[in-house]
């Protein structure tokens, strides 16, 4: 038994750095700094419409999520062959092996890349490359979740459904991610019925912008396994009865929320009351070059800015990343096994 008494706030930066931990909201485009933006249009002799690396960070003032979609889609620009991909989300490992985490569940946009011309084949075996390099290397479990833009048609997902087929070993699952407003989730009914025909992990966001009729629609509809964002959730306390029920996990994303005004500061977010609540909440980076910060940060700054946020709910969101992750029940045993370790380390 832990004693996470024994743990004083002051201890709380370091452990929060040092312990295991699962990213399951990770947006691989949306890590894509601006220093390698420049790096890959120069390779690519793609043109940017902005003159410096400084001048594109200061872009980064979002008013909501269609102002930082419409950035993020420009900087995708640069990514053109496989070897983009894989310096992507080489990058990302990178940070995210500095971050201790051991497992990370990659969403990729083919859409956002197939409109432009790019090969579904170039962007998967770039970023499947990345996962097998990681695994190798870093020592991180890493693996690939395939979104539909939800501003496109069903019909539109339905075609990049079926190019991505012929990848279908190196993708264990599918997501809904771009615009929340005015496209519900009931809009993809079809193609994640095939979906789940075809044995694909189902997740999808829902409740960040979006209503808790959203996260209904992506329980009920979808059949969803996750919910990406749900912090809307509290609008609803039936629905927050059912989600801490049914063990609904959450991949939130506090640093992302403040930088789209979900909540004007870190010191609103409503993580606390989603874990007093009982669900299964976890902390995510989304778009980590564009929101401000990798894992470690998100955890160090929402506990620095939430002091009803202490060492037990730091394991109980590593814990809940673990056992939310769609990998073999041995796995997470031995990741829990782990991270048991560094907090009574931490308590002795």
């Amino acid at each position: 038994m832990i004693d996470f008494n024994r743990i004083g706030r002051d201890r709380l930066p370091a452990l929060l750095r040092a312990m295991p931990k699962a990213e399951l909201h990770i947006h691989i485009e949306g890590s894509l700094e601006p220093e390698l933006i420049f790096k890959l249009a120069e390779r690519n002799g793609v043109k940017l419409s902005y003159p410096s690396v400084e001048a594109l960070r200061a872009a980064y003032a979002f008013t909501d999520l269609q102002s930082f979609l419409d950035i993020y889609y420009a900087g995708a620009s640069v990514l053109l062959k496989e070897e983009d991909f894989f310096d992507m989300a080489w990058a990302y490992f990178e940070r995210a092996a500095a971050d201790n985490v051991v497992h990370a569940e990659l969403f990729f946009d083919p859409q956002t890349h197939t409109e432009r011309g790019v090969p579904i084949g170039t962007v998967i075996r770039g970023l499947h490359h990345a996962c097998q390099r990681a695994h190798a290397e870093l020592g991180i479990s890493a693996s690939l979740i395939l979104c539909f833009l939800r501003h496109l048609s069903e019909d539109a997902a339905f075609a990049v459904l079926e190019e991505a087929l012929p990848y279908r070993a190196h993708v264990i699952g599918v997501g809904l991610d771009s615009s929340e407003r005015g496209h519900p989730p009931e809009k993809f009914a079809r193609v994640f019925a095939r979906c789940r025909e075809l044995g694909l992990h189902i997740v999808a966001h829902a409740g960040e912008e979006g209503p808790p009729a959203y996260i209904y629609s992506a329980l009920d509809v979808l059949k969803v396994e996750r919910i990406d964002h749900g912090v809307r959730c509290v609008d609803d306390p039936a629905l927050v009865k059912r989600l801490a029920a049914e063990r609904m996990p959450l991949t939130v994303c506090p640093l992302s929320n403040v930088k789209l005004c979900v909540f004007k500061t870190l010191a609103e977010h409503n993580l606390p009351q989603l874990l007093q609540a009982g669900l299964a909440a976890t902390i995510n980076s989304d778009d980590p070059a564009y929101f401000g910060g990798y894992l470690n940060e998100n955890f160090v700054q929402t506990f620095a800015a939430l002091p009803q946020l202490g060492a037990r709910e730091a394991y109980q969101l590593a814990r809940n990343s673990f056992e939310a992750s769609f990998v073999a029940p041995a796995v997470k045993v031995a990741w829990v096994a782990g991270l048991d370790d560094v907090f009574t380390a931490a308590a002795a």
